[in-house]
């Protein structure tokens, strides 16, 4: 009678023994995945939103914010207008319309598309837009002042970005412009903004320009 207890103690304290680690185990297990998760789900709503990100000129492709707004696909993307001499690809970009329609008012579409290894700082749409309409007008009737003011923005070689870090460079104009900054930050005579810089096509390298050059 007496050993029937201790019997079943003893299979009891067995049994604890081997389902304990068991038990264990599969709380630590749990516990573990939970505190991952959280952790996890933790971490993703800390992590702050990354602004995309705007490549440096140091990486010899195009830079600056506008460069978003370039189509990615056919003759006005990157690749398209690397085909083209210059005017024509510009009639591909839909923000310089502007510009195009001065280009052929003035004459220089030919010029600027036969010209070998030169620089156009482009202005935007905006950049035209910045001009009140009057004056705006006027030049545009005015050939002799319209291509004075066109071929301000035109340099007779390629200038690469290093080169725009502190320069200072003769137009097709005849008058000096200059050029300041760094990375993927520059300014056309203190004032200007390139803001899609570094674009290639078949004869000229543009930096696309948020304000109308003014020659002196």
């Amino acid at each position: 009678m007496s050993r029937t207890p201790r019997i079943r103690r003893t299979a009891l304290a067995v049994t604890a023994a081997a389902v304990l680690p068991f038990s264990l185990a599969a709380c630590s297990d749990y516990g573990s995945d939970s505190a991952a998760g959280s952790a996890a789900e933790q971490g993703a709503a800390a992590a702050p939103q990354e602004a995309t990100p705007i490549a440096p000129a140091t990486t010899g492709e195009p830079f600056g914010p506008a460069c978003a707004g370039v189509p990615a696909q056919g003759a006005g993307s990157f690749d398209g207008m690397a085909q083209d001499p210059v005017a024509t690809a510009a009639s591909n970009n839909p923000a310089l319309t502007t510009l195009v329609a001065a280009v052929k008012k003035a004459g220089l579409v030919d010029t600027l598309n036969n010209a070998k290894d030169i620089t156009v700082f482009a202005p935007t749409d905006e950049a035209f837009a910045k001009i009140p309409k009057a004056d705006l007008d006027k030049v545009l009737a005015d050939k002799a002042t319209l291509t004075k003011i066109l071929t301000y923005h035109v340099v007779g070689r390629k200038l690469t970005p290093k080169q725009l870090e502190n320069g200072s460079f003769d137009t097709l104009q005849k008058t000096g412009l200059t050029t300041r900054g760094s990375g993927a930050s520059y300014k056309v005579n203190g004032s200007s903004n390139v803001v899609c810089g570094n674009v290639k096509t078949a004869n000229a390298d543009v930096y696309i320009v948020d304000t109308v050059l003014m020659p002196k």
